[in-house]
């Protein structure tokens, strides 16, 4: 069972990346330790900035670094990185089109018992709302790091949402196909496409197999790559099958399920069910009691498709 959250392979790319690269500057406000960042703080000082509980502060100071030709990166939790300081994160970085990578950490419902205070189920619709802004949600811990490494070769901005707790692998070290911005088939499938992102990845491939043991072939693609969303890989899965189902920790408004209908309807109209929380206040718990209650596990996901499938 994998012990590696996805912030803890953040914080591995960019020490071994800032140990030659000076420009590299990491920034938290009053987060290195739930960012699992501090490691970097102690190695790093003199490229390492605690703003404090000040995330305006954070995203405006991480956008004049960047002005000034460093690659910030800027890590506080994405609840609060994408409602608190969204006006900085518009005009400062997006607007701007400054070299700043915005690390949502404990994104979705991470902080679980905390309640709709500390969940960030809004921020990809929030985000990808603001242009020369690209989203991502990686699925594993290898995937993060390859994701990291790639974002550290360009000076566009970005965001990237990570869980707080370690995610089962569903790439290895030696097998972790990866292109920027380009979707990863994990499986094909001739009846249903399963689209998810990030922790719903895994649920998604699983539930393929127990719909598998039913007879039905179902797909699925890794669209970690939210915005821009892959539509090229997108219709030519779509194409393929009766039915898309997405799936995703996050409202359904404005989110992946939002993205690839609207796509799918323009190119290649079918059926397309979104499976997401509920736009409502979610109910609170760990992040496996809230996704078991709402259907966002193999069972349940393999439940709605099936019934998707029927219809």
């Amino acid at each position: 069972m994998n012990k590696i959250a996805n912030r803890q392979a953040i914080c591995q790319v960019l020490m071994e990346n800032a140990r030659t690269d000076k420009d590299i500057v990491v920034l938290c406000s009053d987060s290195r330790g739930s960012a699992s960042l501090a490691p970097f703080f102690e190695s790093f000082p003199e490229q390492a900035v605690e703003v404090g509980i000040a995330e305006q502060n954070l995203v405006s100071i991480s956008a004049g670094l960047a002005s000034c030709g460093k690659k910030a990166y800027a890590a506080s939790p994405a609840c609060f990185l994408t409602t608190r300081s969204y006006e900085q994160a518009k005009i400062d970085v997006a607007y701007s089109n400054t070299n700043v990578k915005l690390i949502g950490i404990s994104g979705g419902v991470s902080y679980g018992a905390l309640g709709m205070s500390h969940h960030s189920t809004q921020d990809i619709a929030a985000m990808a709302a603001l242009p020369n802004m690209r989203v991502y949600l990686p699925s594993d811990r290898f995937q993060t790091a390859k994701l990291i490494e790639a974002l550290l070769t360009d000076e566009k901005p970005a965001y990237i949402r990570v869980g707080r707790n370690p995610v089962e692998d569903i790439y290895s070290q030696e097998d972790c196909p990866f292109q920027l911005d380009k979707a990863v088939s994990l499986k094909e499938g001739e009846d249903l496409l399963f689209v998810a992102c990030g922790e719903m990845v895994k649920p998604a491939l699983e539930a393929a197999k127990l719909l598998e043991q039913q007879g039905i072939s179902a797909g699925v693609l890794d669209m970690y790559c939210v915005k821009p969303l892959d539509t090229e890989t997108l219709l030519e899965k779509a194409g393929k099958v009766k039915a898309v189902v997405t799936v995703e920790e996050h409202v359904p408004a404005g989110g992946l399920g939002s993205m690839a209908a609207q796509v799918i309807g323009a190119k290649d109209p079918k059926k397309v069910v979104n499976l997401t929380l509920p736009d409502a206040p979610v109910i609170t718990g760990t992040s496996k009691e809230v996704f078991d209650y709402y259907g966002l596990n193999p069972e349940g996901i393999a439940r709605a498709a099936k019934h998707a499938l029927d219809r």
